[in-house]
């Protein structure tokens, strides 16, 4: 997008957005969460799958002195004869099916999966929340732009009148204490013109940082982006949105099923385990014993008794924690509710501030203009002329903030009911 560090963009809002989904580190990370969660769902469903191990060793040993007692006598010729024994082959291979365990492997793949889900939803409630520091970004690198071209206009105007003063001073129809104070105000726009740049150059940083830009970009907003809402719903209806799009609170439902799940995985200590056996056996010791085929299966059946008095605890600590999941559901639906009244309030106080600033910027631009006659005519000094100049340049600042900050509370008031990426 840019070849120049120095050369200016133009970029949209929703061109904003789409850089900032594609760059968050956020929603990397978040993304990085689902992977593992997904992993974790695999791994719970793996459980239900055979366990086999094999295990082989060989062994070098001394020469052992071997007194094996039989029935025989002395001289029977049946007797068994050890040799020399220096080493010895072991292959061991076993199969364990589980056909029973507590209904562990149920519970915990079915914990796994709505963790699964969980996760799934916190990555969407991110990207809401990357959506929404973007258009505040978007809209603060609009403010210092539009805050550094009114004073910019400003102080050119007043450049130009410390121009005329100065003329007309040197000609003596000006005193020159009127001039100095032309020149002070002059000085005072100056400054605030640079702590103006100042503000724009760290919303630049802050806007490319977000959009995986170069540092030194310059970007130039676009005013037509902030298209102002023609209707807008009640808070009851807000509120009732919410409680069906809000992923974040979808996600804690989620995490609440997951710790049922575990107060059921808790209490499967108190049942035995059962499982399909089978393992084979080969061995070979020189000159004395080989032992091929030997095949065997079986049904495994493990109890604890400890768990009888074991268990109790950790199924309390399980219930413990949902019951925390659920005073946390709670307190976040009284949470989602507040702050729905509050950015449906902010939205309507915006409304009703663009309509008093335009009333305060005619009043102004009259003032200034009838201020500006009687100082022609000698009736006004300059004091009040320059303030009624300060006050008509406050009165555009207002009004350009008040279009911008309605917007990001329209766009806050849609966050918080979970509409803002539909």
């Amino acid at each position: 997008m840019f070849t120049n560090a120095q050369e200016s963009k133009r970029i949209t809002l929703q061109e904003a957005i789409d850089l900032s989904i594609k760059n968050s580190k956020q929603l990397k990370l978040s993304q990085a969460k689902i992977t593992e969660a997904v992993a974790a769902t695999k791994e719970a469903s793996e459980r239900r799958l055979p366990d086999v191990g094999v295990n082989g060793t060989y062994l070098r040993v001394n020469h052992p002195k071997l007194d094996i007692k039989t029935a025989a006598g002395p001289t029977d010729s049946n007797a068994i004869s050890p040799g020399n024994i220096n080493q010895a082959f072991l292959v061991m291979a076993n199969v364990s099916l589980p056909v029973f365990a507590g209904f562990k492997v149920k519970y915990g793949i079915e914990s796994a999966q709505f963790l699964e889900k969980a996760a799934q939803l916190d990555a969407d409630n991110d990207r809401q929340g990357v959506i929404l520091n973007t258009i505040a970004a978007y809209v603060n690198l609009y403010k210092a732009g539009a805050a550094v071209r009114l004073v910019d206009s400003n102080l050119a105007q007043s450049r130009a009148r410390d121009t005329d003063f100065s003329n007309l001073e040197q000609n003596g129809t000006l005193a020159r204490n009127d001039l100095l104070k032309a020149q002070q105000e002059t000085s005072n726009l100056e400054l605030s013109l640079l702590d103006a740049q100042n503000n724009l150059q760290l919303a630049i940083v802050n806007m490319n940082l977000m959009l995986g830009l170069p540092e030194k970009a310059q970007l130039l907003t676009d005013s037509s982006s902030f298209v102002p809402p023609t209707t807008v719903k009640t808070i009851e209806e807000y509120e009732q949105l919410a409680a069906e799009n809000r992923h974040d609170l979808k996600a804690l439902d989620y995490r609440q099923k997951a710790a049922r799940s575990a107060v059921k995985i808790a209490k499967g200590d108190y049942y035995p385990s059962l499982a399909l056996t089978g393992g084979y056996v080969a061995a070979d010791i020189p000159r004395f014993l080989v032992i091929t085929n030997a095949l065997n299966a079986g049904i495994g059946v493990k109890y604890s008794l400890s768990s009888i008095w074991k268990t109790n605890s950790k199924i309390a600590q399980a219930k413990a924690r949902e019951v925390q999941l659920q005073a946390n559901m709670a307190m976040l639906d009284d949470n989602i509710r507040l702050s729905i009244n509050q950015a449906y309030l902010n939205y309507l106080s915006g409304v009703k501030k663009i309509e008093v600033y335009h009333k305060a910027l005619d009043q102004a631009t009259e003032n200034y203009r009838i201020n500006k006659n009687k100082y022609a005519n000698n009736l006004l000094t300059l004091t009040d002329l320059l303030d009624a100049d300060v006050a008509q340049l406050q009165a555009r600042l207002n009004i350009a903030f008040a279009q911008a900050d309605l917007v990001l509370a329209y766009q806050t008031l849609l966050q918080k009911a979970g509409l803002l990426n539909q």
